[in-house]
């Protein structure tokens, strides 16, 4: 009982601490013009930064289109690109005009007149905000680079511990290979830091009494949001955000109320249905940060960093299935049933109160945007 007490706790501390997702992506596009000596970053950021920036910062929040404008200057602020070492002063040139999901802002830096051979960009965006004691929220982008109008480089991760160096005169291919184990990449970390998510997969593994219904119903959850994932990739399925994030947080406390209440439908038909139903708006969810990297890359481009961030995502699905699963396993052989029965009620309860968070902080921001 005491393992069981143990699992309980940790339970417990993770849905404390997974009341927001930490990661907001964007895109950024770089322009470096040799003939006029300046670089232009065109940067495509989430709606979600924005607020993050506006809600945590020290100074007064500010509302609507005005905060909006602000963090152009914000961002100008924690962008840091430098010429051989030398920092360079860029300055803001274009802010959105309206609210949208989306938001595109303009930043433009002088290069130095006198020859240097490596430019090098790196950000701290979000790093100086808490979503939880000691977690700090980040900012991920990808990047693409152009000489002159051509592109050199497509599909560079840009995150903060991930500094992005280039030639400012010589052009190089992106190799796909390089480019789909890059999204590899993303896709490993949007799930391993999309707690709504994970919170998801594991009111799922939760209630699996055997590995095999385990892999049908995972099966079922990944068919679903590859499909959508796909078609929102080829701009035949698009839904606004308002809509797919209160559907994802509702997939949370549908599946755990599911475990709590109805404990004999969790291993049925019907929980195989509402995995392939809700994992059809975690696929667009998944596709929101993606959509605006894929669109503009040259060639196949945009096949390999969609095939590559779907690998991805599978991965981080095992990297938390698996061991859950095994955790519960031990515990199943080690309780009695009714205890067992008991651990499951609890967890699934701890999650779906998570869930119900989600759900609020969801309708909440809709209502802001």
């Amino acid at each position: 009982m005491r393992t069981a007490n143990v699992l309980l706790a940790a339970l417990l501390l993770w849905c404390a601490n997974a009341l927001a997702h930490p990661v907001a992506q964007g895109a950024f596009d770089i322009d470096i013009d040799i003939n006029t000596q300046h670089l232009t970053l065109n940067a495509t950021l989430s709606l979600e930064e924005v607020l993050v920036a506006n809600a945590y910062g020290g100074a007064q929040a500010l509302s609507g289109l005005a905060a909006i404008r602000a963090h152009g200057d914000y961002l100008l602020a924690h962008l840091q690109l430098s010429a051989d070492g030398q920092g360079l002063r860029g300055h803001v040139t274009a802010v959105p005009s309206q609210t949208s999901d989306k938001l595109h802002y303009q930043l433009v830096y002088p290069l130095p007149s006198t020859p240097y051979q490596q430019l090098k960009l790196s950000q701290n965006i979000l790093r100086e905000f808490n979503f939880a004691p000691g977690n700090p929220w980040e900012a991920s982008f990808i990047t693409r680079i152009r000489h002159n109008g051509a592109i050199s480089q497509d599909g560079v991760l840009l995150a903060h511990n991930q500094a992005l160096t280039f030639s400012p005169h010589s052009q190089s291919d992106s190799h796909s290979p390089t480019l789909a184990a890059a999204f590899v990449q993303l896709g490993i970390s949007h799930i391993l830091t999309g707690y709504d998510h994970l919170l998801f997969v594991a009111a799922l593994v939760l209630a699996a009494s055997r590995w095999q219904y385990l892999l049908a119903v995972i099966a079922a959850f990944t068919l679903a949001h590859t499909l959508t994932l796909t078609l929102s990739a080829l701009a035949i399925v698009r839904l606004p955000s308002s809509v797919i994030e209160p559907m994802i947080a509702t997939s949370i406390v549908a599946v755990a109320v599911q475990n709590s209440l109805w404990p004999r439908h969790s291993q049925g038909w019907l929980r195989l249905a509402l995995a392939f139903g809700f994992g059809l708006f975690h696929g667009l969810g998944f596709a929101g940060g993606l959509l605006e990297a894929l669109s503009g890359m040259a060639g196949l481009n945009w096949l390999w960093a969609l095939v590559g961030f779907s690998v991805g995502v599978e991965v981080g699905h095992v990297l938390v299935v698996a061991p859950v699963y095994v955790i519960l396993l031990g515990l199943r052989k080690r309780l009695s049933a009714q205890r067992f029965a008991q651990l499951q009620c609890v967890g699934s309860v701890l999650i779906a109160l998570c869930g119900v968070v989600y759900v609020w902080a969801a309708l909440v921001s809709t209502t802001h945007s």
